[in-house]
C-alpha cells in the first residue's frame, strides 16, 4: 500500500462506503426488442428512482444499437429523458465492437461515430461529452494496442470509465426478458428473485477484495445495463446498496480515489473489474467472484443455441 492510499483509507470511517453506478447499453441492452415506445417506456421507469432521490448516474451510449427500429428522433428522445433526469451520459461506441477482435483504427472510427448526438444534447445543457467506456471491458488485447488507444482518447479529451464492481446482469436480464416473452412465468420469476441476492454477494466479494488489493474499500464503481429487469428492481437495488452502507456519488468523485491511479499493465483478452486488473499487476494470487446461479447460465445457454 502506498502512503497515499494509507493516509485515504485513514481518513475515512470504516464505515464510509460510497458507489458511482453507471449504466451501460442505451437505449436498450440485449434483454429485448427495441421497439421505440417500449424502450421509453423502460427508460421512465429505469431513471425515476434517480430522479426522485437526486442519485448521480451516467449512462453509456451505443448510439447505433437501434437505428434498424427507432424513427430518426427516437434516439434523441429517449437520451434527452436520461438528461433531463439529471443523467450524464458517454459514449460506449456507436455499435458496440469489441476490441479483441477489431482494428484500432476501425474501433477508433466506432467510437468518432458515436459521437454527434451526444455532444449535440450535451451542449445544449452546456455540458461536454466526457468519459468513455470499452464495450465488454475489453480494453486492448496487447499492451501496445491498449496504449495507442489510452493515448488516442486523451487526444480526444475522453477519460476512460473503469469499473469495480463487475457482474453478470445482461445474463440475468436476457434469461428474465426471454422467459417473459416466451409466457414462461416460472423461469421470469426464479431470475428475478435471484438476481438481487446475486448482486449483494457481488458487493460483498469486491468490498473485501478491494481491501486486499488497494489497502481500502474503494470507491467502487457499479456497471449494470439498460433492461427491463433494472428498471423493474432498482428501487430495491438501492436499498440494497443504502443497507450496505453505501452513498451515491458521481463517476467524478469515484475516480478521485487514488486507488485508480494504481498501475494497471494488464492487457488481454478478458473484460473485468479493474480490481482484478491491479491484482494481476501486483502479481497476486486470482480471486473469481460469484457466478450466477447455475440455472441462469443454463437457461442463458439454452436461448443461445
Amino acid at each position: 500500500m502506498t502512503f497515499r492510499i494509507l493516509l485515504f483509507a485513514l481518513a475515512l470511517p470504516l464505515s464510509a462506503r460510497e458507489v458511482a453506478i453507471t449504466i451501460d447499453d442505451l437505449p436498450r441492452g440485449g434483454d429485448g426488442p427495441c421497439d421505440a415506445a417500449e424502450v421509453k417506456r423502460i427508460t421512465a421507469r429505469l431513471i425515476e428512482p434517480f430522479r426522485r432521490e437526486k442519485i448521480p448516474v451516467i449512462g453509456f451510449v451505443n448510439a447505433g444499437r437501434c437505428r434498424e427500429k427507432f424513427q430518426p428522433d427516437d434516439l434523441r428522445e429517449v437520451l434527452a429523458m436520461w438528461l433531463e433526469a439529471g443523467a450524464d451520459l458517454g459514449n460506449h461506441t456507436f455499435s458496440h465492437p469489441s476490441l479483441n477482435t477489431t482494428l484500432l483504427a476501425e474501433y477508433q472510427d466506432d467510437i468518432l461515430r458515436g459521437e454527434p448526438i451526444l455532444k449535440d444534447l450535451l451542449a445544449a445543457r452546456e455540458r461536454k461529452l466526457r468519459y468513455f467506456r470499452h464495450p465488454f471491458l475489453h480494453a486492448g488485447p496487447a499492451l501496445e494496442t491498449r496504449r495507442a488507444l489510452e493515448q488516442w482518447l486523451q487526444m480526444h479529451d475522453y477519460t476512460v470509465a473503469p469499473v469495480t464492481l463487475d457482474n453478470s446482469d445482461w445474463m440475468f436480464a436476457e434469461v428474465y426478458g426471454r422467459a417473459k416473452r416466451s409466457g414462461n412465468a416460472e423461469i421470469a420469476r426464479r431470475a428475478r428473485e435471484a438476481y438481487l441476492p446475486y448482486m449483494e454477494s457481488i458487493f460483498d466479494f469486491f468490498e473485501k477484495r478491494s481491501v486486499e488489493v488497494a489497502g481500502h474499500e474503494v470507491r467502487q464503481i457499479l456497471l449494470i445495463h439498460a433492461n427491463e429487469l433494472n428498471s423493474e428492481v432498482m428501487p430495491k437495488m438501492l436499498e440494497l446498496m443504502k443497507k450496505r452502507g453505501y452513498r451515491f456519488i458521481s463517476l467524478e468523485r469515484a475516480l478521485e480515489d487514488p486507488a485508480y491511479k494504481l498501475p494497471d499493465e494488464y492487457a488481454g483478452t478478458g473484460g473485468f473489474s479493474w480490481i482484478h486488473r491491479w491484482s494481476k499487476t501486483k502479481g497476486m494470487r486470482p480471486k473469481g467472484e460469484p457466478d450466477e446461479p447455475a440455472f441462469i447460465a443454463e437457461e442463458y445457454q439454452r436461448g443461445r443455441k
